[in-house]
């Protein structure tokens, strides 16, 4: 009587279609894994690649900043360095953000 024959029609249940909701659900999972964690496992491989070739005469600069001269590689987790003349301190190899090959100059803008 008052209810339309479109409104009165069923519209075929409510989860019948799975592959409607798995197809988006696995495109979002493919993104986040090669825009995510694919490049967050290649940084860290190359930090790790960095931090073992770490040897006695490089130049190495810290998380926290600080630019050092390393003095002994103590073992596979600490190196000694060399601050400024006469002030060692050992620092935990994961802690190094960079490494400055010895005969790689510093750089001066004051030359320029």
């Amino acid at each position: 009587m008052f209810i339309t024959p479109a409104y009165a029609q069923a519209t075929g249940g409510g989860g019948g279609d799975i592959f409607g909701f798995l197809i988006p659900l696995v495109a979002m999972i493919g993104i986040f894994y090669f825009l995510v964690m694919r490049p967050q496992q290649k940084r860290f491989k190359q930090h790790a690649e960095m931090v073992t070739n770490v040897r006695r005469g490089d130049t190495i600069v810290t998380n926290g900043g600080l630019v050092g001269k390393v003095s002994k590689v103590s073992d596979d987790k600490e190196l000694l360095v060399e601050l400024a003349q006469g002030v060692k301190v050992k620092v935990v190899k994961d802690m190094i953000s960079q490494v400055r090959v010895k005969g790689e100059p510093a750089e001066d803008d004051a030359k320029k």
